[in-house]
Parts: structure tokens; sequence; C-alpha cells
């Protein structure tokens, strides 16, 4: 390809390094004329048998120290400066790895794939002498960081920037504490959200204490259920997190840094009720800090658990809220804990982390499938009889057979029954440890239920009756008593009556039941077949003695759905669709 290139004269020169038949090779590619240059070790050939094989190559063994000693080599780099300078030459390309890439360099290297030079890069360390710019830094967290930085961490210059920057509540107080500790201490009002203000930020940087990291932890919560998102409320959430953050990358990404943190949030990997927006804007962090790290630059977004310090974003939550969490596992972590876990993560050298308290226990009792997919593994190596215990957990959520239950019972036992699963469903989903704390007339909005704990005692009572239950089963029988009239008609309707949907109902119920112990049995395939036919057997059976489909009384679910209700096309969703 060399001689097509150029026409079938060759080169006029090789610089050689190799060996064996690469040096054939290459003297073949000579012109008439040609110079071949060995400077390797390994394969010195004779001059006179290259002579005589090649009588019109010149072949030099030469070593650049022995042979042309410091002074000529000097002459000769003060020539090559002024060729480059004058444009005559130009560079090899050079190509940039970050340590952290080093194998991978390396492989593209034994490769012989570039062309140049490959340079692995060692990335900056955070400058004690330099500015850290922490965004949010005037709320709780920010505060936090912020002097865990200049206590620990030895940062001598910060700059806090908020939305209300001084005038914040805890601005001066926190300026104080700062400058006691030494630190010169600079807050800003300024709205990340937008892509100048952030420029300017960068460019104010005092040059003597140049910008050597960035913590990222302002962010806003708008929760709501997926059916209640609008697109001003994932806006402003994404807004807060995600645009700020790539102005923020786009801004400093020709610096070089020694930290990128962006605060990520648990809620992004694992999931957390009503946070559909905040989990969104949360996940491109976690993406921005995989890219940052694929160009070389320094990046890791921590998605964190719950800190036990209030916050703005956690100041709202309830007794309920947090009793939720943690059946969920999710354990409040200290100051001192979570700053821990701050400093691992900066030398970590991974682009997206957890950094959450969980408790092991509580989750190794729930079934694996219900877990997020990081805890499935934490899970499954707690100690104590993990194994037993999320066995028997699955065996729990197993719907019970309330007809068989409530056979046999008196009108009032049966209500009691009926009502006493109720309130207890109603006590864990408010955290509280007796039942006698719900009382059975209380309204739900009263006892301090909204969307999340509503959509959650309904997913409880689903699992529990088997009962497949509105979306809008709390505010449509807000009461745990009326709940519970409505759920004893569903389970043991009263005898007699024509066979309408409510004495349907509890046969749709056996074949739910059925259904689950379908979808998780484990058979072979004998067995399967043999199952299958009994089914279509008795589906056909059904049909023989049913009145054919198609007439014209029924409706469509087009024609259905357009004269439905709001909560009826959520109920229909979650009953056609699996959507809950």
């Amino acid at each position: 390809s060399v001689r097509e290139a150029t026409g079938g004269r060759g080169v006029d020169v090789v610089l050689n390094s190799l060996a064996g038949e690469f040096i054939d090779a290459s003297l073949r590619l000579l012109a008439d004329g040609g110079r071949f240059l060995e400077m390797g070790k390994t394969d010195i050939r004779d001059p006179e048998h290259i002579a005589t094989t090649h009588p019109d190559v010149s072949y030099r063994v030469y070593d650049l120290i022995t042979d042309a000693g410091p002074d000529r080599i000097g002459r000769m780099l003060g020539e090559l400066g002024r060729l480059f300078e004058a444009g005559v030459l130009e560079p090899l390309p050079l190509r940039s790895w970050p340590l952290s890439r080093a194998r991978e360099a390396l492989r593209y290297l034994s490769q012989a794939k570039h062309t140049g030079k490959l340079v692995l890069d060692v990335p900056a360390p955070v400058d004690p002498d330099g500015t850290v710019l922490i965004t949010g830094g005037t709320g709780t967290l920010g505060g936090l960081v912020a002097e865990h930085l200049v206590r620990a961490w030895r940062t001598g210059h910060v700059t806090l920037v908020s939305r209300r920057g001084p005038n914040a509540p805890s601005a001066k107080e926190l300026s104080s504490r700062l400058e006691e500790l030494g630190a010169e201490v600079r807050i800003v009002a300024a709205d990340v959200t937008d892509a100048a203000a952030v420029n300017g930020l960068i460019a104010d940087i005092d040059p003597a204490h140049p910008l050597t990291g960035v913590i990222h932890a302002a962010g806003v919560v708008d929760d709501a259920v997926v059916t209640s998102q609008t697109p001003e409320r994932l806006a402003r959430v994404w807004a807060a997190k995600a645009t700020a953050a790539a102005h923020l990358h786009a801004a400093t990404a020709h610096l070089r840094l020694g930290m990128f943190v962006t605060f990520s949030s648990a809620a992004g990997v694992m999931g957390s009720p009503g946070q559909s927006n905040y989990a969104a804007a949360n996940a491109f962090c976690d993406a921005l800090a995989a890219h940052r790290q694929a160009e070389g630059l320094p990046a890791v977004s921590v998605a964190w658990g719950l800190w036990a310090e209030s916050s703005d974003m956690t100041g709202n939550l309830t007794e309920a809220d947090l009793a939720r969490m943690s059946r969920s596992g999710a354990t409040p972590m200290s100051s001192e804990r979570a700053l821990g876990l701050l400093d691992a993560a900066a030398e970590h050298g991974g682009h997206q982390l957890i950094a959450a308290d969980m408790n092991v226990r509580a989750l190794a009792t729930k079934p694996a499938e219900s877990l997020p997919a990081p805890l499935r593994a934490l899970a499954a190596t707690s100690a104590g009889g993990a194994a037993g215990r999320r066995t028997a957990a699955a065996a729990d959520v197993r719907p019970a057979d309330w007809s068989g239950r409530l056979a046999g019972l008196s009108a009032d036992e049966r209500h009691r029954v009926v009502l006493q699963l109720v309130r207890g469903h109603v006590a864990a989903v408010l955290g509280h440890v007796d039942t006698e704390a719900v009382q059975a007339d209380a309204n739900f909005k009263e006892l301090g239920f909204d969307s999340l704990t509503a959509v959650e005692l309904r997913n409880r009572l689903a699992a529990a009756t088997g009962l497949r239950l509105p979306a809008a089963l709390v505010f449509d029988y807000p009461e745990a008593r009326v709940v519970a009239d409505y759920l004893l008609e569903r389970i043991a309707p009263a005898d007699g009556g024509s066979a309408g949907p409510d004495r349907v109902d509890p046969l749709l119920n056996e074949l739910a039941r059925l259904e689950a112990a379908l979808i998780g049995l484990d058979v072979a395939d004998d067995a399967s077949v043999t199952v299958t036919a009994r089914l279509e057997s008795l589906l056909a059976k059904w049909k023989a003695t049913r009145k054919p489909a198609g007439t014209a009384e029924e409706k469509t679910a087009t024609e259905r759905l357009e004269s439905a209700s709001a909560a009826q096309v959520l109920d229909f969703i979650d009953n056609e669709l699996g959507v809950s």
C-alpha cells in the first residue's frame, strides 16, 4: 500500500526500531538512494551484507546519545523547535488517557492502533489553596459539606451559591463559623439554572485561588404520584438538579479540577414513591458523571440515602413518610456518617456510587423480586437466616383464602375480622405500632393520608386479599369501617339476589388467586402440558354455557373509556395493564 501511495517509488528514509521480517519489509520499501537508520538494539544487520542485497540503499546503525553527544543533541533540538514554531514541522498526534483507564490505554498501545504518542494523565488533586464551589451552599447539606471541607480537607477558599445567597437564613452564621476555622468565604446569590449566571460564577473565581472543585448539592422536590405529575412540576425539579449540573459541566470542562461531585439521590437508582420527576433529574446527574469520566474529566455522582439532618428537601417529611421509608429498609444517616461516605466516594474512583444506610434485616424479610436491583445482593448476604426469612416473607404475601376464613362466622364476626385487617394495615402505613390508634370511623384525610399513603394502603389490602381494588379506594371509601364494608361485600357477599357484579366478584377473586399460583408454579414440561389442557377444557365448558360475545348491549373498551370518570380510568389502567 505504501508503494501504491507513492506511485511505486517507495520512501526515502526508514527510522527503524523493529526486528525480524519487519526490517526486510522496510528495506524493500526504500527508493533508490534511500537511507535506513537503525536505532533498535535487538536485530542489528551487517552493513556489508545489506550493501550486497540492497546496493542502492544506505544502512546505518546509530545511538543518539553516544553518536551525537549532548552538544549536538542540543543544537538539533533547537533547530527542531524553530521548525515547529515556523509550522514547517507538526508535532505527532497526542492522545491523553486518564490514569484510571491505564489498562485500556496499554491494551490500545499493544494493539498498535495509535499514531503518535499516548499519555497517561495523572488526575489533579484538590488544592487546599484553591477554591471549591458548592451549589446549595447555604442549605443544610451544603453548609455541612462546606464545614467538613474546611475542617477535614483544609480547604482555604469556598464559594457558596444559592438563590438567596447572603440573605439566606443561615448564611451569616455559616460564614462566621467557616471564617473562624480559617477559610475565606464568598456567598453568592445566583440562579444556577441559568447558563450565563453559571459562566459568571466561574469567571469571578479569584485567579490567585483558582477553582479546584465543584460540589453540586442544590435541588428541589415536588412530590406527587405519576398521575398528578405535570410538565411544570418536572421542569422545576429538572432545572434545579439536571440543568444546573449540565451548566456546571459546560462551564468547567476546560479547567483542571480536582473533583466534580453531584449530589444525586437513591430515588434515581432504587425508586421512591411520588418522586418520578426527582428520580429522572438525578438519573441525569448519574449519566453526566459517566460522560465526564469517559472524557477524562473528574466526576462522581453520589446517590444519597436519607440524612438524619433535616433539610429544605426533607423537612416536610411526616412521621408516616419516615415510617414508610423505614419499612423499605432505609435508615437515616448521621451527618458524621454521611460526610465520611463523601470522603470515601471522592477517593473511590467510580462515577456512580450509592451512599445510604440500609437495614439489611428489614430487606431480608421481603421477597427478592420486590426489592430494587441494587439491594438484592445486599439482602441476600445479610446474616442470620436471611434466605429463610425471605422465603417466609414471600409466602406471607400470597393472598389468604378470605372466603374460607370467613365461612361459618356470623355477620358481625365477619365484619369485625375484616375491619381488624383494614385497621392493621392503616396503622402500618401511618407508622403506628398499635391498631387501637386507628378508630374505625376516623376519616383517612384527618388521620394524615395523602396520595402516596393512599396508594400504599390500596396495594397492601390488594396483596392481603387478592382483590383488584380501585386506585381511588381511600378517597371513595374514606373510613376504615367503610373500607371494611366494601371488602366484605367483595370477599363474601350476602346470600340471595341476582348474579350481578357483586356476586361475580368472589369468582374473579378466586381466578386472581389461581393466576398468582400459576405464575409462581415451577413444574416439569409434561405436568405443564396437563395443566394447560385442563385449563383449556375448563374454558371451553365455560364458553359453551355463556351467551355469545359481541351483543349489542356490550361496549368496546374505547366506548367505556370515553364515558368513564377519572377514578374509573385509573382503575382500568390498574386492572388491565397491571400498573399500580
